[in-house]
């Protein structure tokens, strides 16, 4: 790794000595711009950073609790000192808080659930009052009693797995361990099967001892931790469950909670291994399968025949509460109603150290150190808009609830939404809206890592390299040009004004070398974070620098770096990749049912373990992909064409209706109808994944209904994305 990154501090510095320009800017703007981020930087310090994230996690501050309500005054206070017009804009939500949560194994032998993290003497904050208890928000209610049945990670495809052994969920209730998709997919799949009650936890080969030395000696998840956690299921919208579409404001028309479809069925319940390994050790019936053991000290059997009973009992309060955003503006000079908008939440499930308040930290030093620019005289072209969230834990609340109020207003003036969440010391990564590629681009190239010295960039390739698990791998690593951005799934803030308002948006942070077991529980707190997380405060700065960088070059910038030729090729590969699924999926559909047909199912069996065979599945039909094809080479056509006007553009002046038609262009790849079955989400390039959650779905009209084995949904959603896209290139070819 040493030599890599020796390599590329040379290679960086031929670079950025090479560099003269800054995408979007004139010569003249450019050493004005370099000389502003200069000064910039010279405002952020490590030491405010760690400070800040000691007093905003000093105390429980779940939205709606009397400590949210103080982080936010909090927070507006110091926006106001800067020299920011900031106020707090308030919105009615759901919340559900736990009034009864009883676990106990009830049949071969008694055991009742301790459902409860101690506190430690390491971790000064860790036995505070005002905690929330280990709990799923928006679990049903429910007291239900039932054969036990361990699913692995509840996913779709263990249930097939279940279906060959034999073994059937229905009436019973499901344990699933946490990883490999979001929290609520596995009660909401456990919920599609049949099953009655859904209990998580967590195993220590994913997340605890087998990873490393557990919390307070290491940083893993000791026996005891529990992830809280939402449960919503916002793949079907995010926010508020009552006001789908609109801002839950005091007045809003709301469904009744038996409407909501994102509220689960069934009772739901977080555990931590301590409680988990009873409830395991008690299942008799089949061994699970190789794959599915995890590092408890136990054989795992998948249960499932009557005779390991639990009894699962949860009550909620489901109380209409406050949730407190913080909005602070900067008004631009010349561009007032193109607005710059930076947001990271505030509420957390307990004190919430590294998440959400490293991020919001960070963003907080942005703002500080904006506004000691200001204080010099220099004012942004456009307007600043920084948002501390509320709610963000629970489901997206706060910024879903202020997305929806203002739809209208942004979908005119947001030139582009800019995103964090929790950070920790690592590598630098980014997801969003691909148009913005270049402009991520050049900014790592500009900051450097604090560890190592060469730029975030470098350092970030390096790591590519070096992971790479083959030679082809590796080299063809060394040889990419750029930065390549990820796609945006769901589980932060930016879902609202991509997914739904169709704002370009990015995601920022830093990560990969802070690692630990401490997320969503009591001792995610700053004691745990300045051990393991980022204890110098260094990857703060790093994450201020980019932050600031990309809100400040958006600002400033003459013509808008929006370059989508990169979106073509990302669409473009995505095409390639569709068509490359279909194929698979017909070929290995063929091996199958071979398979199944020369009954090697029966022939495999044993008296350990009972294989049922699949039911034989449908040959994959041809499907005409010939309307994505057409749209792709339109859209290659209109954004080489746009890219030679960009460059004109460069050093003339009022071109604000042209900046303007450039950040509204991704509002023409909205669906007028959403996509199936979950119609608030419009975008037909980006969206979380059914039975994903967290994890992206690019094309998902056209993926999923492919993965999903909907053939005739596929070819219909294969010619509205065409459509789609076509309306865009459109919208494109007419910008000049």
């Amino acid at each position: 790794m040493k030599k890599l990154l020796v390599f590329f501090s040379l290679i960086s510095f031929q670079q950025l000595t090479a560099q003269k320009n800054i995408t979007g800017f004139t010569d003249k703007s450019s050493a004005e711009q370099t000389q502003l981020e200069q000064k910039f930087d010279s405002y952020i310090n490590a030491k405010n950073i760690l400070s800040t994230i000691k007093e905003l996690s000093a105390k429980p501050h779940h939205i709606g609790s009397p400590g949210g309500k103080e982080v936010a005054e909090k927070i507006l206070t110091k926006f106001k000192s800067w020299g920011w017009d900031a106020k707090i804009e308030t919105y009615n939500v759901l919340f559900p808080i736990p009034k009864t949560r009883i676990l106990e194994l009830t049949s071969p032998t008694i055991y009742k659930a301790l459902l409860k993290e101690p506190a430690l003497k390491e971790d000064a904050t860790s036995g505070q009052e005002g905690q929330l208890p280990t709990y799923n928000a928006w679990s049903a209610d429910g007291d239900v009693t039932g054969d036990l049945v361990f699913v692995n990670y509840g996913l779709p495809s263990d249930y097939d797995e279940l279906e060959k052994i034999g073994v059937s969920v229905k009436g019973k209730i499901v344990i699933a361990k946490y990883g490999r998709s979001w929290r609520g997919i596995k009660p909401k799949v456990a919920y599609e099967h049949g099953a009655i009650g859904c209990i998580i936890y967590s195993d220590p080969k994913d997340d605890g001892y087998y990873q490393g030395d557990v919390y307070p000696k290491g940083s893993f998840k000791n026996e005891y931790g529990v992830q809280r956690g939402s449960v919503m299921d916002m793949v079907i919208y995010p926010g508020d469950p009552l006001t789908p579409g609109i801002g839950a404001t005091e007045n809003a028309k709301r469904l009744d909670r038996s409407e909501a479809p994102t509220i689960l069925k069934i009772p739901v319940l977080p555990i931590s291994y301590h409680d988990a390994k009873p409830l395991l050790e008690a299942l008799e019936g089949v061994v699970a399968p190789d794959a599915w053991h995890g590092a408890l000290p136990i054989t795992y059997h998948i249960g499932g025949n009557n005779t390991t009973k639990v009894h699962l009992k949860l009550e909620f309060d489901w109380s209409i509460r406050p949730a407190y955003n913080v909005i602070a503006k900067m008004i631009g000079s010349q561009y007032p109603d193109e607005w710059i908008i930076r947001g990271n939440h505030h509420d957390a499930w307990v004190n919430g150290a590294d998440d959400p308040i490293s991020g919001q930290s960070a963003l907080l030093e942005e703002a500080k150190a904006i506004g000691e620019l200001i204080k010099t005289g220099w004012r942004p072209k456009r307007t600043l808009v920084y948002c501390a969230w509320d709610g963000e834990e629970p489901g997206l609340l706060g910024s879903t609830e202020w997305a929806e109020d203002h739809m209208k207003e942004l979908q005119q003036k947001a030139v582009v939404y800019i995103n964090s969440d929790e950070y920790s010391r690592g590598f630098f990564g980014a997801s969003g809206s691909h148009a913005l590629e270049n402009l991520i681009y050049e900014i790592a190239k500009d900051v450097k890592d604090p560890q190592t010295g060469v730029s975030i960039y470098e350092r970030s390739k390096a790591a590519e390299i070096a992971r790479a698990s083959s030679t082809i791998a590796k080299k063809n690593a060394i040889n990419k040009k750029g930065l390549s951005i990820g796609a945006m799934g769901s589980g932060s803030d930016y879902s609202s004004f991509l997914q739904h308002n169709g704002i370009p948006s990015l995601d920022l942070g830093f990560g990969g070398e802070g690692n630990g077991g401490e997320y969503h529980s009591i001792y995610d707190s700053y004691d745990n974070f300045i051990r393991f997380k980022d204890p110098d405060g260094t990857y703060g700065v790093a994450l201020s620098k980019v932050g600031g960088r990309t809100v400040l070059r958006m600002a400033n910038a003459d013509v808008l770096p929006f370059d989508f030729r990169s979106l073509y090729k990302t669409i473009n590969g995505y095409v390639n990749e569709l068509i490359e699924l279909t194929n698979q999926m017909r070929e290995s559909t063929a091996v199958e049912n071979e398979i199944i047909k020369s009954k090697a199912y029966q022939l495999a069996s044993d008296t350990k373990k009972v294989f049922n065979a699949p039911t034989i599945k449908d040959e994959v039909p041809y499907l005409d992909f010939s309307p994505l094809q057409n749209a792709m080479a339109a859209l290659e056509k209109s954004t080489n064409q746009l890219n030679q006007i960009w460059n004109k553009k460069l050093n003339i002046s009022n071109i604000e209706n042209f900046n303007t038609a450039l950040y509204q262009a991704e509002q023409q790849l909205l669906l007028a109808n959403g996509l199936p079955r979950r119609s608030w989400y419009k975008h037909s390039i980006y969206a979380p994944g059914f039975y994903t959650g967290y994890g992206v779905k690019t094309m998902p009209g056209v993926r999923e209904a492919i993965e999903q084995r909907n053939f005739k949904e596929a070819q219909e959603q294969i010619q509205i994305t065409a459509e789609a896209i076509n309306k865009f290139s459109k919208y494109l070819s007419n910008i000049n």
